[in-house]
């Protein structure tokens, strides 16, 4: 089970009192993996040329780019007005986050459609994920255009610096567990929304997500990655630690806890719960409108969210769009009898240990 550093009160305060400025040391160990599994991963994970890192005591998985930025990660200044999108990889996020950039920007539906969520909506370290080697590539395919390649720099850069810059309401997406986070997130006055999905959904998704992006280039099969989620190896692993860190913090008053697969049974509702705990107001008719532009035949068609200019940047791959299908029990069409036997036994194991239970899967 995670520790409670996240909750100590005196690092709170301690927090609280210090200079804004003042960096805080990272608190936990990172270390390279076991030299036969980082060359496992290396076989099959094409965009990390480098180490595979493991962090803490429930050594969280990164690529090499986390190390040097795991302290600015860890004492980024978060502001009241903020407002936070966390999740395990594939849970929900994109959907979360386009829900949430609408209900607090007065429904500005113009302004959404015309700005990518990736700009809307920054994610606080993709960076980490890009190793100079594939960005030297994707730079070198893009030579004919210094747009382009301005364009590629630009998604590269650091978010955190980016965020650092920014004036006015900030919007920020994280697949970080808390631990990983600044101490003072929750205590800071802003919003924080966490999604969690079930596992065999998560592990598909996840499975066509490595796919797709260059920066992950995954060229093994989904038996091999479902071993790989199993066994705590794919990045911002353990999804178990991830998420339970996240549960025993849902009462915090600035903390939101959802489900996946309630939104998917109950999206009206949902809206609506969003919308309180965010504190705006919501009309009959905003919540019509919203709930059907979020309906998923038209979120999965919207250019906006579907990131589809990274194909045609080089930074995924033309295999399919970002949203795939977004369906709950997903898994069935793409594992094996023995292998969701496997999965089964793996999840009895682990949900032993936790009060939190998934719907319909």
């Amino acid at each position: 089970m995670p520790d409670n550093t996240y909750l100590d009160e005196d690092l709170v305060n301690n927090n609280n009192k210090s200079n804004k400025s003042e960096k805080k040391k990272f608190p936990y160990e990172i270390k390279r993996v076991d030299p036969d599994i980082n060359k496992e991963l290396l076989d099959v994970f094409s965009g990390e040329k480098t180490t595979f890192v493991q962090v803490g005591p429930h050594k969280y998985i990164f690529p090499s780019g986390y190390e040097k930025n795991a302290e600015n990660y860890y004492n980024f200044e978060v502001r009241p007005d903020d407002t936070w999108i966390i999740t395990y990889p594939r849970s929900g996020t994109t959907w979360t986050q386009e829900m949430v950039w609408l209900l607090t920007n007065n429904h500005d539906y113009e302004t959404a459609m015309q700005i990518p969520l990736v700009e809307r909506f920054p994610f606080l370290e993709f960076s980490m994920c890009v190793h100079p080697e594939i960005k030297a590539q994707i730079l070198k395919e893009n030579n004919s255009s210094k747009k382009s390649q301005d364009i590629v720099e630009e998604i590269c850069s650091p978010a955190w610096k980016i965020l650092k810059d920014q004036n006015g309401k900030r919007f920020i997406k994280t697949h970080f567990p808390f631990s990983l986070l600044p101490p003072n997130l929750l205590t800071a006055g802003c919003k924080v929304i966490y999604v969690a999905r079930n596992p065999k959904d998560v592990v598909v998704s996840y499975y066509h997500l490595n796919r797709l992006f260059k920066t992950q280039g995954y060229q093994g099969d989904f038996k091999q990655h479902v071993d790989f989620f199993m066994r705590n190896l794919l990045t911002w692993s353990p999804y178990w630690c991830h998420l339970q860190e996240a549960w025993e913090l849902r009462h915090s008053k600035n903390l939101l806890f959802m489900f996946y697969e309630q939104m998917s049974k109950d999206l009206r509702q949902s809206i609506k719960k969003v919308s309180t705990f965010l504190e705006k107001d919501l009309s009959e008719k905003q919540l019509d409108k919203l709930e059907n532009h979020l309906q998923f035949e038209n979120f999965r068609n919207n250019e906006s969210v579907n990131s589809g200019f990274l194909a045609d940047l080089g930074i995924t791959n033309n295999v399919q769009g970002f949203v795939r299908k977004g369906k709950t029990s997903s898994w069935k069409d793409d594992a094996t009898a023995d292998l969701i036997k496997k999965m089964d036994k793996w999840i009895e194991d682990n949900l032993k240990n936790t009060d939190m239970r998934f719907e319909n899967f």
